[in-house]
């Protein structure tokens, strides 16, 4: 299994955010995991990722325990994803060496390309507090940028179109589907609409994880 969660358990304070977590995902899967906002969905993505560690149970991703290997196996995009205050293509790179064909690949991917073309220094232009503002579709190909050019075995995606409009979610869904070709991805969502592809639909609730096996039964 690509990612193996058994009875994980995660608590904020006193509060039982996830209780007795059971996931099995195999290598190149698409698992839809829905749940309502507050639900856990982010936290439970966050545990896959390596950036929370759980309070009970075991989470196995690419064959990794420890946080720091986990963290190498994953590429997130987030909800509301966060630049850097750096040029775009430090924001892609995140301070890796990079080849300029990988970096163009990943920009072509994203959906990008035109945009960056039409800015005075391309994808040298900051962005952020010392830069120019972005849209929140540009902030988020940025982001599928970033994970492509990562190339990660496994890609997390936390309502990456939920905040956009329709128009610019399209654009973005594009990049999605470059970005998820031949990985294996969980992506948490409130709106079963905008799961596509999946291999099994899951839904969390009261903290617990349910099989529902289709939209359809949903």
């Amino acid at each position: 299994m690509e990612i193996l969660l058994n009875k994980v358990t995660f608590t904020y304070g006193e509060k039982k955010i996830l209780d007795e977590i059971n996931l099995s995902v195999r290598k190149q899967e698409h698992v839809g995991i829905l749940g309502s906002s507050g639900g856990g969905k982010s936290t439970l993505l966050k545990i896959i990722a390596g950036l929370y560690e759980i309070t009970e149970g075991t989470c196995i991703v690419s064959g990794c325990q420890d946080l720091d290997s986990i963290r190498k196996q994953v590429a997130v995009v987030m909800q509301n994803t966060s630049l850097f205050p750096m040029s775009i293509r430090d924001n892609i790179t995140c301070g890796h060496s990079m080849s300029e064909e990988r970096i163009s690949k990943a920009v072509e991917a994203a959906q990008l390309e035109s945009w960056i073309d039409s800015l005075p220094e391309g994808i040298d232009s900051y962005v952020g507090e010392r830069g120019g503002k972005v849209s929140g579709g540009q902030a988020q190909r940025i982001a599928i940028a970033r994970a492509i050019a990562k190339d990660a075995p496994i890609i997390l995606l936390d309502e990456p179109t939920s905040a956009l409009d329709d128009e610019t979610a399209k654009a973005v869904m594009l990049a999605l589907e470059n970005l998820t070709k031949g990985k294996t991805v969980v992506h948490v969502t409130h709106r079963v609409e905008t799961l596509w592809d999946c291999d099994c639909i899951y839904d969390l609730r009261g903290g617990k994880l349910y099989d529902t096996k289709s939209k359809s039964s949903i």
